[in-house]
């Protein structure tokens, strides 16, 4: 039995998480799709996927041959295309993580743009809003805004992104509307989980104040925070794409534009620059280039 086949057929089921979704791609039966995979497991001497009645999913084994293989076939596929003298088609399925507040309209469009443009990559994306580990969990890319990325990980730049301070007219209407930095000491406030502390440096002239909030409502899911802002539960730091429709349409309130500045940067962030495969470089370059992000 072709070893090669076996990965192949290896890496599908992991992906898939599914012998009888994989071998429906591969346009084999399920019984010869789990042939290859016990016999690269006997070949291998361990075992590479926990099988269940209902699920399939990577052994600690799996997991570490899973990341290696797809590599090496990502790899694989680009060296035969490039000596035959054809071009290097993004393909296969890219994981992604990123930020809870990436489901947004615009985020939705970019992502219809790409799979427009390179039709053969399926787009598997988390947004469950927790820091993935790229390599154990097989990740290909993970869109990050953070001002230190992981050391350990290769970041690229993307963009940089604002954040509104914000609140609903219904809560502004209860406590008013500030008109300096001191005015929004000691208010309610939607405290973002991750963000270290319940204060923060506003400039206004030149001088730097600090102001401490009263949290009301903790949580890492900014979508949460956003729909909290919306009830008018206080006030909350959002990213500028998540709150800008809600702010043309009056649904929120951008609060002391010209103090309270913030911009996070947004990076693109893999494991290795040396297996970097057509569809994470393509899908880089396509987000970096984008007039959305800007």
């Amino acid at each position: 039995m072709d070893s090669l086949v076996s990965m192949r057929v290896f890496c599908l089921v992991a992906e898939l998480k599914s012998f009888a979704a994989a071998a429906q791609r591969l346009r084999i039966s399920p019984a010869m799709a789990s042939k290859h995979v016990m016999q690269l497991e006997k070949r291998l001497g361990t075992r590479l996927l926990n099988r269940t009645s209902r699920r399939v999913s990577l052994s600690e084994s799996g997991t570490l041959y899973f990341e290696q293989a797809r590599q090496m076939l990502d790899s694989l596929d680009e060296v035969e295309a490039a000596v035959s003298k054809a071009t290097v088609v993004p393909r296969g399925t890219l994981r992604l993580t990123a930020p809870v507040w990436m489901a947004n309209p615009m985020f939705a469009g970019l992502l219809a743009d790409y799979q427009a443009r390179y039709p053969e990559v399926c787009l598997d994306v988390d947004l469950s809003g927790r820091l993935v580990n790229l390599v154990e969990e097989g990740f290909d890319l993970a869109l990050r805004a953070t001002g230190a990325p992981d050391e350990a990980l290769i970041a690229r730049p993307i963009t940089k992104v604002a954040f509104r301070l914000v609140a609903a007219p219904a809560y502004l209407d209860r406590v008013g509307r500030p008109a300096k930095p001191a005015d929004v000491a000691g208010q309610a406030f939607l405290h973002y989980a991750l963000y270290p502390g319940e204060s923060f440096s506003l400039t206004r002239e030149g001088v730097v104040e600090t102001v401490r909030l009263n949290p009301v409502l903790r949580s890492g899911n900014e979508t949460l925070l956003h729909m909290a802002a919306l009830e008018g539960m206080g006030l909350a730091f959002l990213p500028k794409w998540l709150v800008a429709d809600d702010i043309a349409a009056g649904r929120l309130e951008h609060l002391l534009p010209d103090e309270v500045i913030f911009e996070g940067r947004l990076f693109a962030v893999y494991p290795s620059r040396k297996y970097l495969s057509a569809k994470v470089r393509t899908f880089i370059d396509f987000v970096a280039a984008d007039k959305r992000m800007r």
